[in-house]
């Protein structure tokens, strides 16, 4: 459709100069710029507005350009209303723009999918093409940016400039990652990190205690570790050393084993009477695995029964020749308790860290591990790391596994606030959203968005692993159901049965299958992340759940709340709590629902009396209580009530018979009849009970028992006895 106009067009007088304006201003495609444009200057006759005009106009300028068609000799104004007014369905087809400040000329076309060419074409209406004239130019005006898109018929959208470090597909990228080896020239001289290791009981805390001059032995519960504590110690030859002091209980070996792979040294304290013990050897193997420098610590050797030189034959036997057999582990002679050679064996683990030569990188992001993690009334979520490289300070963003922190302080062992933790300390860090898990590594990033973007990233993973977990069960169940189904299939075709018939009646509700299975819930609240998974690591070694399953319904650290509550009375669980507190509210709310909170402060008191508590639901079992036996010489007839009867002449043998008790016909290794007598006789005369030695007769109370020569009669009673649990945890 072609719109002509006279050779005399004058756009100065002519209501369609503003009209073309507007339609080089709003939404022309770009192939009509330059016709447009020469409009204007009266230097074209027409317009094709078939090959894609699409602009919009209000009533007013449709009634000018009506006017200006018809004194043109135009065809009919009305014909190009279609196209003046575009339906509604193809412009909310458009996509807005995306557009950010300072963007160059080819980041403007590839936000608005078009060709670069185009762009400098729109840029001769709006007057940039003076000032931007490559692909590279920066567009510093958004008012420019936002003119070029409208004449491109879309709308735009104003965003924040993409990063620059656009996300890889490789997942290296998208995870958080410890640093490659630092550069030789940066690194320092760091003071070592000892754990000292060994059997419960040998003296592991009493010597720290010596060494540090303080009493945490005395704050144990039961006088055993349960915890693995860490201390920055400076000694009196101003040698500083970080300790880690592991438990050394049986159900603590996953708190042994992180404190093995995280430190330089190993000291073994072994007790000089008690010498190698299993805890000690399950040490030696933890620190062989890791591959870390021991010295061994004998300790007691005040007592009057210390046997030094057995202790050391113990060790040789388990792979540890200390210096005075010809090995070279070296061995310190010690009394923790009345601080005896304790400077000893100080020289010798800075001994053992001068030949280690050991060194860090104090610079850059910090690398750690989380030591243990609790939550403390007064601070919150509390975690220990131990810096392994980095300096760490307040207001680092630190993230470990699925949680992260903003760090809001740092404390000492002592609770005392530290302004920064440098390598091989151990501070106590608060600022955690989520709890994080003990022997976890601690990376730092660089900012807050970064550690939400990791912690995505891991739980999208996570959620990956187990959405791949559940379908290769679901295929192994379908697959079984096929496997089913055909073999129905099969047996109703043998019936000749092809169809189901269906059922009738209303459908049932489906409702819990209650298998009647006895069971004990239970949920573990402890103070530390270690104890807890120290909690739950002795529960996976119940295996009696054919005679009592061990539910556990939920575990976490921190006191007892209102939630732990809830879900005791909904599942009939008992509530376990290890070195937590019930705050007042909570204990009223328990009691009132009837939940059981049980508090322990002791590991094994703890699994001591789940023990019990599995026992008392195990069901009552009879017990065969033997009273006597008698031999069988002789079987006899008799005839009562028209009906032969069999009467057993007997001798008892050994204890006594009992008429009111049960009998076992026993002949040979095989149980021939167990039940209850009709009579019991000596001489004539019924009476209740035989001697050992006497003679008598006998008769069952089923007649049609017939007794032989040799037979040996049992006589028992059965006696209720409850079960006792087999469990054993290991200690």
């Amino acid at each position: 459709m072609l719109l002509a106009a006279g050779s005399a067009f004058n756009p100065k007088k002519c209501v369609m100069s503003s009209m073309a304006a507007l339609v080089i201003r709003k939404q022309m495609k770009p192939i009509f710029y330059r016709r447009l444009y020469d409009i204007t200057k009266d230097k074209v006759i027409g317009i094709n507005i078939n090959q894609g005009l699409t602009i919009t106009w209000d009533q007013r300028q449709l009634f000018h350009a009506t006017i200006w068609c018809r004194r043109k000799k135009a065809v009919d104004a009305r014909s190009i209303r279609p196209i003046l007014y575009p339906s509604k369905s193809k412009t909310q087809q458009l996509e807005a723009v995306k557009i950010w400040k300072n963007m160059t000329v080819a980041e403007v076309a590839q936000a608005a999918e078009k060709d670069i060419s185009l762009v400098f074409e729109a840029m001769e209406f709006t007057g940039g093409n003076r000032f931007y004239k490559n692909r590279n130019s920066v567009i510093d005006d958004m008012k420019e940016i936002r003119e070029i898109i409208k004449i491109f018929g879309r709308k735009v959208e104003f965003v924040s400039q993409p990063s620059d470090n656009t996300e890889s597909a490789d997942d290296t990228n998208k995870d958080a990652l410890r640093r490659p080896p630092p550069d030789p020239a940066v690194l320092i001289k760091r003071h070592p990190v000892v754990t000292v290791m060994g059997h419960v009981d040998h003296g592991k805390t009493t010597l720290l205690d010596s060494l540090r001059s303080t009493a945490v032995v005395d704050s144990e519960f039961g006088g055993i570790t349960q915890h693995i504590g860490a201390f920055n110690v400076t000694l009196d030859t101003n040698e500083r050393i970080t300790f880690l002091d592991t438990p050394g209980h049986a159900a603590f070996s996953a708190m042994r084993a992180r404190g093995a792979h995280v430190t330089d040294i190993v000291i073994l304290v072994v007790a000089a009477d008690d010498g190698v013990m299993e805890q000690t050897i399950q040490s030696i193997r933890m620190a062989k695995d890791a591959k870390v420098p021991i010295i061994v610590a004998i300790n007691k050797i005040d007592k009057p029964d210390a046997d030094i030189e057995r202790t050391k034959a113990m060790l040789a036997q388990n792979g540890i020749q200390v210096e005075d057999l010809g090995g070279d582990v070296q061995s310190i002679n010690i009394s923790a308790l009345k601080k005896i050679n304790l400077t000893d064996l100080t020289e010798a683990i800075a001994a053992q860290a001068e030949v280690m030569s050991l060194q860090g990188d104090p610079t850059g992001l910090v690398e750690a591990v989380v030591i243990e993690a609790s939550i403390d009334p007064g601070r919150g979520k509390l975690a220990t790391v131990l810096i392994q490289r980095g300096t760490l300070r307040k207001g680092s963003i630190l993230v470990c596994g699925k949680a992260w922190a903003k760090v809001r302080s740092m404390f000492n062992e002592d609770g005392k606030p530290v302004m920064e933790g440098k390598l091989s300390d151990a501070v106590q860090v608060i600022g955690w959203r989520e709890m994080p898990v003990a022997g976890d590594e601690i990376l730092e990033v660089e900012s807050e968005k970064r550690a939400k973007d990791v912690i995505k990233y891991r739980m999208s993973q996570e959620f990956e692993k187990k959405a791949k977990e559940h379908a290769k069960a679901a295929e192994e169940r379908h697959q079984q159901h096929l496997v089913e189904y055909r073999e129905n299939l099969l047996q109703k075709r043998a019936l000749g049965i092809r169809y189901k018939m269906r059922a009738t009646g209303p459908r049932q509700k489906e409702k819990p299958r209650d298998d009647g299975s006895l069971k004990v819930n239970v949920i573990i609240k402890g103070d530390v992340g270690g104890s807890v998974e120290a909690i739950l690591d002795v529960l996976d070694t119940y295996s009696s759940t054919n005679a009592c399953q061990l539910n556990l319904i939920h575990y976490g650290v921190g006191n007892v709340t209102e939630t732990d509550i809830d879900l005791a009375d909904a599942f009939n669980a008992i509530i376990y709590s290890f070195n937590v507190e019930t705050p007042g509210k909570v204990g009223i709310l328990a009691k009132e629902n009837g939940v059981q909170i049980r508090p322990f402060n002791v590991i094994y008191k703890l699994i001591d009396d789940l023990k019990d508590e599995i026992s008392r639901k195990l069901p009552v079992v009879q017990r065969e209580d033997i009273l006597g036996e008698a031999n069988v010489l002789q079987q006899f007839e008799i005839s009562e009530k028209k009906k032969t009867a069999y009467v057993a002449g007997c001798r008892c043998v050994k204890g006594m018979l009992k008429k009111s008790a049960l009998f076992k016909l026993v002949r040979g290794k095989e149980v021939i009849h167990s039940g209850p007598l009709e009579s019991l006789r000596h001489i004539k005369s019924e009476v209740e009970t035989i001697k050992n030695g006497v003679e008598c007769g006998l008769r069952l109370k089923d007649p049609e028992v017939k007794f032989q020569s040799g037979d040996t009669l049992v006589c028992y009673n059965l006696v209720d006895e409850e079960q006792k649990c087999e469990w054993d945890p290991g200690f």
